[in-house]
């Protein structure tokens, strides 16, 4: 894994630890070097972490003092606690508006950008991680040929959520995993409108696109209810065959 990876891998680490509670609003994270034995890295990747979490509003670094985790009510920058659901129902409105926006300016040198953002995603060898980065750029590529710099902000700011988020993340990265095939056909669908110049068109394709992920989001987190009761059935039922036995 590369040195940039590494750390943001160790970010994402200190943030589950930070939402799950491990790390409260408050309280100072374990020194660097006992943070690089815990998670197997340096203590400059660490210090690397700390500096990106401190960018983003997460924690504060003090000088002789140690590092402290920020309340979420008053870090400049925090994320909303949020569900994935929250991110795609906002993309959905926001996003279908930045590619009608786009289907009227979008340049030939611009739709081959989209397209071989595309020929990435369907690539037959792409990883998950490689598709996942194809498909924001996409994403990002339609914001900014939208020419509204505030729509372009907000999509960002989305995009934040729906990376550094854990519970958002880990939801996107299964749904996303499984129907890797849906999302190639809707990007695709989305190209062809922009291609046509067609706003009404390229809405519609974008909001297609997030009602179907919405839905599969639906099938993944029923599925996981259904598998966490099956899970608690069975353990009541060991526990009672055991009981019997005595």
């Amino acid at each position: 894994m590369s040195e940039s990876r590494l750390y943001q891998s160790i970010v994402a680490e200190l943030l589950k630890l930070i939402e799950s509670g491990e790390f409260p609003p408050g309280s100072r994270l374990p020194g660097e070097r006992d943070l690089a034995e815990r998670f197997g890295v340096s203590r400059v990747t660490v210090r690397e972490a700390e500096i990106a979490l401190e960018a983003r509003g997460w924690i504060t670094i003090k000088t002789g003092s140690g590092v402290y985790v920020k309340s979420r009510l008053d870090a400049p920058g925090a994320l909303p606690d949020v569900t994935a659901f929250d991110v795609t129902a906002a993309r959905s409105v926001i996003e279908a508006e930045a590619a009608a926006l786009a289907a009227s300016r979008i340049s030939d040198e611009e739709i081959g950008e989209l397209e071989a953002l595309i020929a990435v995603m369907a690539e037959p060898s792409a990883t998950d991680q490689t598709a996942g980065e194809a498909d924001q750029s996409f994403h990002m590529a339609i914001a900014r040929i939208a020419g509204n710099p505030v729509i372009e902000h907000c999509i960002q700011l989305i995009w934040r959520m729906r990376n550094d988020l854990p519970r958002v993340r880990q939801v996107y990265a299964r749904v996303c995993h499984n129907d890797a095939g849906d999302r190639k056909r809707e990007h695709a669908a989305i190209l062809a409108a922009l291609r046509d110049r067609n706003p009404a068109a390229a809405r519609t394709a974008m909001q297609d696109h997030f009602q179907r992920l919405f839905e599969s989001m639906l099938e993944a987190t029923e599925s996981d209810a259904l598998a966490e009761v099956k899970q608690r059935m069975q353990q009541h039922r060991e526990r009672f065959l055991a009981a019997t036995r005595l």
